[in-house]
C-alpha cells in the first residue's frame, strides 16, 4: 500500500509537470502571436510587459522540467525499492519512453539556449530602450531578430511538449 501511495504522489506530480511543460510554451506562443499583430516596431510599454511575462516564466519552466525529471526517475526507483527489480516494459512502452526522453532533452536544450543566451541579450537590449524615445534602428532590428529566434525555438519546444504528453500515454502499454 505504501508503494501505491508513493507511486500515486509521484505520478500526480509528474502529470502536473507534464501539463506545465506543455502549457508554458502554448500560452507564451499565444502571447507572442498577439504581440506580432503590432509589427516589428518597439511599443515600449507593451514590449516591457511581454518581456517581463516571457522571461518571468523561465523559473516555472525550469521547475516543471526538474519535477518531470525527478519524478520520472522516482517512479521506477519506487518500484525497485519495493520489489528489487524494475518493471519490465513492453517494446512499445520502451520505445515511447525513449521518444519521451528525446522530447525532454530537446526541451532542455531549447530552454538552455533561450534562458542563458537569448533572454540575457534581450534584457540587455531592452535596458537601452526608453518610453517615448525611438530606439536606434540597429538595436531595434537585433531585438526583433532575437525575438523571432526565441519564437521559433518556443514553437519547437511546444511540439516537444506535445510529444512528451503523447508518448507518456504509451508507457503503460502491455502492463
Amino acid at each position: 500500500m505504501l508503494e501505491q501511495i508513493i507511486h500515486s504522489i509521484l505520478l500526480a506530480l509528474h502529470n502536473i509537470a507534464l501539463v506545465g511543460c506543455a502549457a508554458a510554451p502554448f500560452y507564451n506562443r499565444n502571447l507572442v502571436l498577439v504581440r506580432g499583430q503590432y509589427g516589428p516596431k518597439l511599443h515600449y510599454k507593451l514590449d516591457k510587459v511581454i518581456e517581463e511575462t516571457l522571461q518571468g516564466n523561465a523559473p516555472y519552466c525550469i521547475g516543471f522540467i526538474a519535477v518531470l525529471l525527478l519524478t520520472g526517475v522516482g517512479i521506477p526507483l519506487n518500484h525497485y525499492v519495493f520489489h528489487g527489480s524494475y518493471v519490465q516494459l513492453h517494446t512499445i512502452a520502451r520505445l515511447a519512453l525513449a521518444l519521451k526522453l528525446v522530447g525532454v532533452v530537446g526541451m532542455v536544450a531549447i530552454m538552455i539556449n533561450i534562458f542563458f543566451k537569448i533572454n540575457p541579450r534581450l534584457r540587455d537590449l531592452f535596458t537601452k530602450f526608453s518610453d517615448g524615445e525611438a530606439p536606434s534602428p540597429e538595436r531595434e532590428a537585433e531585438f526583433f531578430s532575437l525575438r523571432a529566434r526565441r519564437k521559433a525555438l518556443c514553437e519547437i519546444c511546444l511540439y516537444f511538449a506535445i510529444a512528451v504528453l503523447i508518448f507518456s500515454a504509451f508507457l503503460g502499454f502491455g502492463g
